[in-house]
């Protein structure tokens, strides 16, 4: 699964996730002279922040604290389930995504945790049944993103059909985001609507850093448009900035033939 499938998974707020582990240096809030459900946050708060620095011994500590305030707290056994994660315990994992999205179905963000993990391990069915209650989520602030990881679900099921109507949905809320617009350039190069992918491909290079997909889409769309100078530049692009991708592999095979 690609990075931007994993940057959603912990949503800090940097400057406040620093503030909460400099004082937590100090002292921990204490439930008999604090707020218990204030306290439970906070430390729900400070997991997150040591989860996100990979120190996965105090992110532990804190969730468990918030666990002994509120042994049913959905965010604390979502956090659990990331930790578990991260450490490869993939039943535990498992487990707390599962008790976090029964103590609150309403909890759209450890579904779409939970859909990452099964995506990670290969169960694509059952991915994209969370990410698709997950996208049906209105109000949820990473709407689009969930849209996107509906697509490549959709694309593991070979339900094309259904993987286009996602990523389209999705840069109808988001037209910033990267991940749907290269999927669309390479579902419509695969349909041989060649001016529709050099569309999409032009709009993700706008936004995004070069990736050895865009780079080898562009190769092989601008060598379809006769542009050798477009070409010759994706390509020189490829070998230095990737050159180990299973992209240039396929681009060194290409020039083999030409050869031959």
């Amino acid at each position: 699964m690609s990075s931007n499938l994993r940057s959603i998974k912990i949503i800090l707020f940097p400057l406040l996730a620093t503030l909460l582990i400099s004082c937590v240096q100090t002292t921990y809030p204490k439930a008999k002279t604090v707020d218990k459900q204030k306290a439970m946050e906070s430390y729900i708060a400070l997991g997150m922040a040591y989860l996100d620095r990979n120190d996965r011994d105090s992110s532990r500590r804190n969730f468990e604290k918030a666990l002994e305030i509120d042994g049913g707290s959905h965010e604390a056994h979502n956090g659990m389930g990331l930790l578990y994660e991260l450490n490869g315990e993939i039943t535990l994992a498992e487990q707390s995504f599962k008790r976090s999205i029964s103590e609150n179905r309403g909890f759209t963000q450890a579904r779409v945790n939970y859909g990452v993990f099964l995506y990670s391990q290969q169960r694509f069915k059952e991915a994209y049944d969370n990410f698709e209650l997950a996208s049906k989520d209105l109000k949820y602030d990473r709407r689009a993103l969930t849209l996107a990881y509906v697509g490549q679900a959709a694309q593991k099921l070979n339900n094309g059909m259904r993987a286009k109507s996602a990523f389209e949905h999705s840069i109808n809320i988001d037209n910033q985001l990267s991940l749907p617009i290269i999927e669309l350039a390479q579902i419509s190069f695969d349909a041989e609507d060649y001016a529709a992918a050099k569309n999409y491909l032009d709009r993700y290079v706008r936004i995004e850093k070069p990736s050895p997909k865009s780079l080898w889409l562009g190769i092989r769309i601008e060598r379809i448009f006769g542009n050798k100078d477009k070409e010759s530049s994706y390509a020189l692009a490829l070998r230095n900035l990737h050159p180990y991708s299973k992209e240039y592999l396929e681009y060194k095979k290409l020039l083999d033939q030409q050869v031959r």
